[in-house]
């Protein structure tokens, strides 16, 4: 009797280790199976290639449409001269030098006036958004100055500074500046306050709270500001290079529009447009590094 309820017993213990064992199978399975079906369902974007190429979709169409349009003759080819016609001028300006030597000079005023009014508005965005007095002393003056066009003070730089190299950068400094000063201004007064709250119980002093908690915190809107200064710092560029210039991509088109050089105005348009596409992309390089903790949705 004692060993047939052995048996029985042991028979049992086998039949729950069989049926544990195929549970636990199957939950593997079914976790298995569901690890699939989410690697399956997970939507693939498209490659990079794919993504540059939508990107010259519209501008590939608008110049096949343009050379179309001048083969035929329905649009002025004074006015509006075939882009066949405005790449023989950019290879002839190349190949003489001519384009890159004023390239060059361009390039190094927009660095200068970027590097000044970018990095005197940085300073004082800092100073203004971290202390309130300064606020109430420094961002009233600065906002008159603000809304006074750049236009407007060109005759008294020009007046100050006569129209040598240092009214040109003065002018692009003044339109580098408040992008990077607005910004870097907002986003330490956007910094979440619950944070500082945080840095006095960690005993943060307050050189810890602005290296390690203000600035990180402002650096999106900060490197914004960036991008908008130095666009602005080139708009800057042509306007002070139109005006009172004798070398530089605005003094070639100025010249060029002159003697109704049309095609060489195209190819300093397109050498602005360009330059500043290169420097867009090479500062988004960089925030793309400095962010790369951040989250955020890419489409």
């Amino acid at each position: 009797m004692t060993t047939e309820g052995g048996t029985i017993m042991a028979e049992q213990a086998v039949a729950s280790g069989n049926a544990g064992s195929a549970g636990s199978a199957g939950s593997a399975g079914s976790a298995g199976r569901a690890g699939r079906a989410g690697r399956i369902r997970r939507p693939e974007g498209p490659g990079k290639v794919a993504i540059a190429g939508l990107g010259l979709l519209l501008p590939g169409g608008v110049l096949i449409l343009w050379q179309m349009l001048s083969h035929y003759g329905m649009i002025s080819a004074m006015l509006f001269p075939a882009p066949y016609t405005i790449a023989q001028s950019f290879i002839t300006l190349a190949s003489s030098g001519e384009l890159w030597i004023n390239l060059r000079v361009s390039a190094l005023r927009t660095l200068s006036g970027f590097l000044l009014g970018g990095g005197l508005g940085l300073l004082l965005g800092i100073v203004v958004g971290l202390f309130r007095r300064s606020e109430k002393l420094l961002n009233p003056s600065l906002q008159m100055i603000r809304m006074i066009p750049s236009l407007a003070v060109v005759p008294l730089f020009i007046l100050w500074f006569g129209i040598g190299e240092e009214s040109k950068v003065l002018l692009i400094a003044k339109s580098a500046f408040f992008p990077l000063y607005i910004h870097t201004f907002m986003g330490i007064r956007g910094t979440d306050n619950k944070l500082f709250e945080v840095a006095r119980v960690l005993g943060f002093s307050r050189r810890q709270q602005i290296l390690r908690l203000v600035l990180p915190a402002a650096v999106p809107s900060i490197m914004l500001g960036v991008r908008l200064s130095l666009g602005l710092a080139w708009l800057g560029l042509v306007v002070a290079e139109l005006i009172a210039s004798t070398s530089g991509i605005g003094y070639m088109m100025s010249d060029a529009r002159q003697f109704a050089d049309t095609p060489v105005v195209f190819v300093g348009i397109i050498v602005f447009a360009a330059a500043g596409l290169l420097t867009d992309t090479m500062v988004r390089l960089v925030e793309r590094r400095l962010l790369r903790w951040q989250d955020s949705y890419q489409g």
